[in-house]
């Protein structure tokens, strides 16, 4: 089984029902579900999460919602080594893509699926957008 980082532009097309991009994103999202891959997530990408999600979400809906990831996405810790990492690799042109990038190595996944496929130029591993990666895995 392939292990999987989710962009959090995933997470969230599924999550408020972005079009045009729902349909795809809700397509990987399913693939973690039913572990035929094992999906991962980036630790910061819980906080972002929380924080975006308010605007559509009570707090006690939030909070479900993020206990429910737990139970079908791994959870790639963040720390010192890799922010440090990240602040050190001045190839990346965003930071936080740059994070998801190391949690990716840390949790070894095979690949990264975002529809920010071009900010990932510089990763260390392997990019999918989610039409690609569903050609590719499923």
């Amino acid at each position: 089984m392939i292990t999987t980082l989710i962009d959090l532009n995933i997470i969230l097309d599924v999550l408020l029902k972005r079009l045009p991009f729902y349909e795809n994103s809700l397509a990987v999202w399913n693939l973690c579900l039913s572990k035929k891959i094992k999906g991962a997530l980036a630790a910061h990408s819980i906080p972002t999460l929380w924080y975006i999600l308010r605007k559509e979400y009570t707090d006690a809906q939030r909070r479900e919602l993020l206990s429910a990831l737990f139970d079908y996405f791994e959870i790639s810790s963040l720390n010192k080594e890799k922010i440090e990492s990240a602040l050190n690799r001045s190839d990346f042109k965003d930071f936080e893509d740059c994070l998801q990038d190391e949690c990716a190595v840390d949790v070894e996944a095979e690949c990264i699926v975002t529809r920010n496929k071009q900010d990932f130029e510089k990763s260390k591993t392997k990019v999918y957008t989610p039409e690609e990666f569903i050609e590719r895995f499923n």
